[in-house]
């Protein structure tokens, strides 16, 4: 096997929750050794349901492979042992509002006096600077706060919330792990360590790309649903078969779209979407209404359309597709029990073991 990437690199995980334990478990993933710091008792994210075994389903995938020491970082003797480690760290990642490792005396000019080459990275939401960085939030405050929520959230009377945890994974645990990398390769060149300040909020405008494009060059952004990928074109919408079953359809170029039209039996009339956007919509949403899903999924498949049905996640465990791929082939035991260990967009050829223990 290829000597993993950050083979030889140690993390010290203060982190808490999904944030920065799916980043460490990214890094761990890639060989490095990561140290899981938690208070006496363990971390929030050890008690939430399901449980499987002695531990949380969701503790047990994100902290594959990691060590736990549980230490009072109010306790002098507690922060000397923390010293220590950071000694012989290449990483400390920290999830805390911005000060609070300062006033414990392991902020990142206390530490970085200990060890130059250190890189401190801190995940809040809202960033180290600026009048909100000291303000609490979740996933869905910093998706609404940055206008990113806005976009599409259905009707009014029955706002839809986004299926995952956008700012938490994509603009915390994603950015992180981009930059503690660069980092890195930073200090292969010049021996110093960095500070890397991460806000989940800053990459939810990175998602708004689209968006952003529209106001920039027009000087008004899309309303609810009112953009090319949000719900006005016909062309990336979802409808419902004869079943109630769903079909995704995302035939955006005009080859796919013909090819859609084709396979739907879609009036000639009805085929020119930017004469009648609604007109459009409301036939194909008859032509999917004619049949069950089971009809349209094999033939959508031949279509190549860029069109298929919604899948549960049970389905999508099952596909043959991600089975073939590996997806699934790693795990993380929890006392007697086996669980798949979480999906981590690390290339197979840089993972380690397929079965790994978490923390108990």
């Amino acid at each position: 096997m290829t000597q993993q990437p950050l083979a030889g690199i140690t993390v010290l995980d203060f982190s808490t929750l999904l944030p920065g334990p799916l980043a460490s478990l990214m890094l761990a993933e890639a060989g490095a050794t990561v140290i899981k710091i938690e208070r006496p008792g363990g971390e929030d994210m050890r008690f939430f349901p399901p449980r499987a075994g002695p531990a949380s389903a969701l503790y047990a995938m994100l902290n594959r492979g990691k060590t736990c020491v549980e230490l009072d970082l109010k306790d002098p003797a507690a922060r000397e042992r923390v010293l220590e480690l950071v000694d012989g760290a290449d990483v400390v990642l920290e999830q805390f509002r911005p000060g609070v490792m300062a006033r414990l005396g392991l902020g990142p000019q206390d530490l970085a006096a200990r060890n130059p080459r250190l890189i401190y990275c801190s995940i809040t939401g809202f960033g180290q600077g600026g009048p909100r960085a000291p303000d609490a939030g979740h996933d869905i405050t910093y998706m609404a706060l940055t206008g990113l929520l806005a976009l599409s959230y259905g009707s009014g009377e029955a706002p839809v919330l986004p299926p995952a945890q956008i700012a938490d994974i994509g603009g915390g645990s994603f950015p992180a792990v981009m930059n503690i990398l660069l980092a890195l390769i930073a200090r292969e060149r010049s021996g110093r360590g960095a500070v890397l300040d991460i806000a989940m909020c800053d990459a939810m405008f990175t998602f708004a790309l689209f968006a952003q494009a529209k106001l920039t060059a027009t000087g008004r952004g899309p309303g609810n649903g009112a953009d090319l990928l949000t719900g006005a074109s016909p062309r990336y919408r979802i409808y419902a078969a004869g079943d109630g079953g769903l079909i995704a359809v995302g035939a955006l170029e005009e080859k796919f779209w013909t090819a859609l039209c084709d396979v739907v039996g879609l009036p000639e009339a009805a085929r020119d979407d930017r004469r009648d956007p609604d007109g459009t919509g409301r036939a194909l949403a008859a032509a999917f209404a004619a049949q069950d899903t089971a009809y349209w999924a094999p033939r959508l498949a031949a279509a190549d359309c860029c069109a298929a049905p919604l899948a549960t996640l049970a389905e999508a465990f099952a596909d043959p597709h991600f089975r073939e791929r590996g997806l699934f082939d790693f795990d993380v035991a929890t006392g007697d029990v086996t669980l798949p260990a979480t999906v981590v967009p690390i290339a197979p050829v840089f993972r380690g073991a397929r079965s790994a223990k978490a923390p108990v």
